[in-house]
């Protein structure tokens, strides 16, 4: 183990992992590839990925009504891979996973990532969850909450947030990835060993 900072002992890309994971939490900034790792992840562990957006968006981008209950369905299970997001059911995913997953790309990285991403799905016109699609990219510079601002603004309060959930779970492993190459070494080094364990 390798400390990121004084109160957060983190692993890294090439640390074996304590024990066999079957429910797993993935984090990072908007944009940052963290739904992609999540599906890599659940094709390593056999257990299935739930992208937690496709739960949250309904038609026109409103929240759906069960959204709390359907993570807490998919979370009841003894096996599952998913995103580290929504304020309303962090907790309960922390509460409930037995590996957090921290995708902490350089911001630049991430930046370039999200902008490319939005543009190439609107110009698409590329159907998301429940039949959304990305809003008009001029919507970037009136809409506070647009995908490629939000992951700007929120990309050193998600570092907060990840060093709060470590405090608030010691118990649980935490595995930090900070680009692309080290997450392709951990899916096919550490993951892969701790699973055929």
């Amino acid at each position: 183990m390798r400390p990121y900072t004084d109160r957060m002992p983190v692993l890294g890309p090439g640390s074996p992992l304590p024990t066999r994971p079957f429910r797993v939490l993935v984090a990072g900034a908007s944009g940052s590839g963290k739904t992609t790792l999540a599906a890599r992840i659940a094709e390593v562990t056999g257990g299935p990925h739930t992208e937690i957006d496709s739960l949250f968006h309904g038609p026109g981008w409103t929240p759906r009504p069960t959204f709390v209950e359907d993570v807490l369905a998919f979370t009841a299970a003894p096996a599952w891979t998913t995103e580290w997001q929504y304020g309303q059911v962090r907790p309960l995913l922390l509460e409930r996973a037995d590996l957090f997953v921290w995708l902490d790309l350089p911001k630049p990285r991430v930046a370039w990532q999200v902008s490319r991403r939005t543009v190439l799905r609107r110009l698409r016109r590329t159907h998301l969850w429940n039949g959304n699609i990305e809003p008009p990219l001029h919507a970037f510079l009136t809409d506070p909450q647009h995908v490629v601002r939000y992951a700007l603004t929120m990309y050193p309060k998600n570092r907060l947030m990840v060093m709060h959930a470590a405090q608030d779970r010691p118990d649980l492993p935490v595995v930090r990835l900070s680009s692309h190459a080290e997450a392709r070494a951990w899916l096919a080094g550490p993951l892969a060993s701790a699973v055929r364990a």
